[in-house]
């Protein structure tokens, strides 16, 4: 089988695309013949790769990155929100800027691309995916901010997919624990242990792309992808 040809496949704009999660996405996108586009603070592996630098947690700083990085790639034909950070701990012992950032990049920064976006998508009939978390339908102590957040993006994403129906296909992922460096700041009490079974990134990665690849008039609502022990779903 021949490879497929650059260029040939979506142009996909994917938020934190230079580490984690979003650098699987970047890679699968890639690897299909498509063009991926980078939103993130650090530039991608790939000098390649299109890339803005952005701080997403300055949600109209997003929109504007947002909107140059499309309009400079001719338009897109998918997002994916792949950026997420989290800083666990007592409520009363996280500073509320950090907090507050959780949320912004988790939550706010989805709907911000996602707004400055969509006038491309319409034109192109494209697709979103969302990345909430299997913590955004399971609450836990100690993640106030990375659960409220992420129960914000299902709420938000569902309410979406309704708007747009018709108009952009909308797909929620829901994905368990991954073998990224999300956890690797933590203190020692929060990073799961060294029995902890942690799904590959490239799998959820393959995932999003099964829901990009959906002919015309057929939309995955919503995935579910994690190792199959994983202990936070349902």
């Amino acid at each position: 089988m021949t490879a497929p040809s650059p260029g040939a496949g979506p142009t996909v704009l994917v938020t934190g695309g230079s580490s984690g999660l979003g650098a699987a996405v970047v890679a699968a996108v890639a690897a299909s013949g498509g063009r991926p586009l980078v939103l993130d603070r650090r530039p991608p592996a790939d000098d390649g790769v299109s890339w803005t630098e952005c701080d997403l947690a300055d949600t109209r700083a997003a929109e504007v990155a947002t909107r140059h990085i499309a309009e400079q790639a001719g338009g897109v034909d998918a997002v994916v929100t792949a950026a997420g950070i989290d800083v666990p701990g007592r409520l009363a012992d996280v500073p509320g800027e950090t907090w507050d950032r959780i949320i912004a990049v988790d939550l706010l920064a989805t709907a911000a691309v996602i707004r400055a976006a969509l006038p491309f998508l319409q034109i192109s009939r494209g697709r979103i995916v969302t990345v909430a978390s299997t913590l955004g339908v399971k609450a836990v102590s100690d993640a106030t901010a990375y659960c409220a957040a992420k129960f914000g993006v299902v709420g938000f994403t569902r309410a979406l997919a309704a708007e747009l129906a018709g108009q952009v296909g909308v797909t929620l992922l829901i994905p368990g624990g991954m073998r990224t460096a999300f956890f690797d700041e933590r203190d020692p009490q929060y990073k799961p242990g060294a029995d902890a079974i942690l799904n590959d990134p490239a799998d959820t990665a393959a995932a999003i792309m099964f829901a990009l690849s959906q002919p015309s008039g057929c939309a995955v609502r919503e995935l579910v992808v994690c190792a199959e022990q994983e202990t936070s779903y349902p």
